[in-house]
This record gives C-alpha cells, structure tokens and sequence, in this order.
C-alpha cells in the first residue's frame, strides 16, 4: 500500500441539482444504460419478428422489479448495517448498494410471467435480452466509479506506476482515496462485460440453440464476475470467508452448462433464428 497526494479532488456524485432535489450521476449512468440495452433489444425482436413493443413492455414490468430485488438482495446479505437504523436507509438507493444477482433474478422471475401471459418463449426473450444486459452491465460499473465504490484493494508502487502510464488521469485520481490508490475493479469487469457483449454477437451470428446464447451470457459473466470479486473489498459474504457473488457465479456456470447438456439431448429444439424465417414469410405474404 502507497500513500499518494491525489492529483486532483474526486469527480462530484452530483448530476443536477434542482432544488431541494439531487440527481446523482449514479442512476443517470444506469438509466443511460438501461435506454442503450433496451434500443438495441427492440431492434433485434423487430428483426426477429416479433411485436414491436414487446421488450419495452418487458422493460416495464422488469426494471423496477430487478431494482428492488437488487436491494432486498444487498440489504439481506448486509443486514447488520441496517439493523440499528435509520430505518429509511433500507430505501436509500441512491447511495448505493444494489446487487447485480439480485436484480439478476428479479428480472428472470418477471420475464418467465411475461413469457407465460404473453405466450412466447421465454428462452427467446432471454435470448434477445442477453446482450444488452451485459452491455448495460458494462455501462452501469461506471455509476460505481462516480460514487467511488466496488474497487479493489491498495495496489503496489511497481502497479502504480504501470498503472498511471495507462490508465486516464480521471480513473487514476477517482481511485485516490484519502490519499490511497486502489484496484479499479469496476473498470475490470465493465471491460470484461465489454468482451462478453462481443461474444455473445459472434455466437448469435451462428444461430445457436434457443436459450444457449442467455446461457452463454451467464457462463462467461459468471467466470469474469468470480475472479474480479475476489480482488474486492466490499464483497457480501455468505459465510466465514466465502463471498456470496462467488458462490452465486459458481451455481451459475455449472447451472448454466447443465441445462445447456440437458436441452441438447431434447428433439426439436428451435434454433435461435428460426423465428426470423417465419417473420420474413409473414411479411412477404403481406405485401401481396
């Protein structure tokens, strides 16, 4: 661990004030994401073949459902911060303190219902979702980076300095804390998101089986998401020394690669682009 003389003050939390209100680059960085995920979602249902609002009806229903799963998830894996009051510090959102597995499975639980209410498949939304949820992933760490939170640990003199040939003068002071560097671990895994972003585009162009490019997107988030947490240092544990996002993404790979072994023995499996045919057929039948 290095003491360092910060650069520079820490970027302001602060997106706009508007009296009495605050609005935090925190959420605005998320809701940017959000937006940017659910754009590119829409334009590969259409092209799929399916209604045009149906992933902003999704949209609708799932976003605030993850957000208070992703709170009630943080705050039940942290409860003895809580448990002494303010009781309205449960509710604070906006100083942080959500959880991406959390919201993870407020967002599968909403859309198996929708899937069902809507009479679709669930695998081929989960399909269309995958990419941008990691995308919006990888958008979203940066809203940590404002608040100065999820890093890692002080880092050594031979990695600052390799670090600040690197790395923008704005990372490297927002990483300063009261005169300590840290492991930009936010910025670890938005790159690692970033990778699976381009992954999961390069498999939907070859047409896998309904449902493995979701599953792919848990598989290669969950392998990033379990060495970066270890580096961190306000990890949730579950118990003793075992950090709950590690257990989780273990359950998550192997889940993940059960299913895919097990859908792989059923007949009659659709392939990812298969309704992108009939989409095509409807439409011409139209134009006659």
């Amino acid at each position: 661990m290095i003491k360092l003389v910060c650069e520079a003050p820490a970027l302001n939390r602060v997106f706009l004030e508007l009296g009495p209100i605050s609005i935090y680059w925190y959420g605005v960085i998320i809701v940017s994401g959000l937006f940017l995920g659910l754009f590119l979602a829409t334009k590969e249902a259409e092209r799929l073949g399916l209604q045009k609002d149906i992933m902003v009806d999704l949209v609708m229903f799932a976003a605030p459902i993850a957000i208070v799963f992703a709170r009630i998830y943080y705050v039940t894996f942290e409860w003895e911060r809580y448990a002494n009051g303010p009781w309205w510090k449960v509710f604070a959102v906006w100083e942080g303190g959500i959880a991406i597995h959390g919201a993870l499975i407020g967002a599968v639980l909403t859309t198996i219902i929708y899937a069902r209410v809507k009479n679709i498949s669930f695998w081929q939304l989960a399909d269309i979702a995958a990419p941008s949820l990691i995308l919006a992933q990888a958008i979203g760490r940066w809203g940590n980076f404002m608040n100065q939170e999820a890093h890692g640990g002080p880092i050594s003199q031979s990695t600052y300095e390799s670090f600040h040939q690197y790395l923008p003068d704005f990372i490297m002071n927002q990483m300063c804390i009261e005169g300590i560097m840290y492991h930009p671990t936010f910025l670890y895994e938005s790159v690692w998101n970033i990778v699976v972003f381009t992954l999961l585009l390069l498999i939907r162009k070859y047409n896998p089986l309904r449902g493995e490019l979701f599953l792919s997107y848990l598989i290669m988030y969950s392998i990033g998401r379990f060495f970066i947490e270890g580096m961190r240092t306000d990890s949730l544990y579950l118990f003793g020394p075992i950090r709950t996002a590690q257990f989780v993404s273990i359950l998550l790979i192997i889940g993940a690669i059960l299913i895919i072994i097990y859908r792989r023995k059923q007949k009659n499996i659709v392939r990812y682009n298969d309704v992108n045919k009939k989409g095509k057929k409807k439409r011409k039948k139209k134009k006659k």
